[in-house]
């Protein structure tokens, strides 16, 4: 195992890692919309969270050396379904043509009463 870091993506707050690769994967833990620069959650709806979220992803999967395009799995927290189309439009601009699998829930409360949550499983 290879473990992934990179101060363009939060500081793990707890006994984790941003990001594992085991056997030619990426396994990356969940992101909240925390800026890597503040470790605050970013201000806003569902889409500007989103942002940030997808942007913590980023730059733990270039971390790896990977990339959007090589994502085969996402998991997506959502602590309202009712952003399920706001939440989709910004996660959509993110992946382009690529469609990984995917799952969406909805949870009570997320870390720092974030909005969303995503991880992700990558080739690398």
């Amino acid at each position: 195992m290879k473990f992934v870091a990179t101060e363009q993506a939060p500081k793990a707050i707890g006994p984790y890692s941003q990001g594992v690769i085991a056997n030619g994967f990426l396994y990356t833990a969940g992101q909240v919309a925390l800026d890597p620069a503040t470790m605050e959650l970013v201000t806003g709806d569902v889409r500007a969270q989103t942002e940030r979220v997808m942007a913590n992803l980023d730059a733990i999967l270039k971390a790896a050396g990977a990339s959007f395009d090589r994502v085969v799995k996402t998991t997506c927290f959502l602590a309202d379904m009712g952003d399920f189309a706001a939440f989709n439009e910004v996660y959509a601009k993110w992946f382009g043509a690529h469609r990984p699998a995917r799952s969406t829930v909805a949870v009570k409360t997320l870390p720092k009463n974030a909005l969303v949550e995503v991880d992700l499983v990558a080739l690398v």
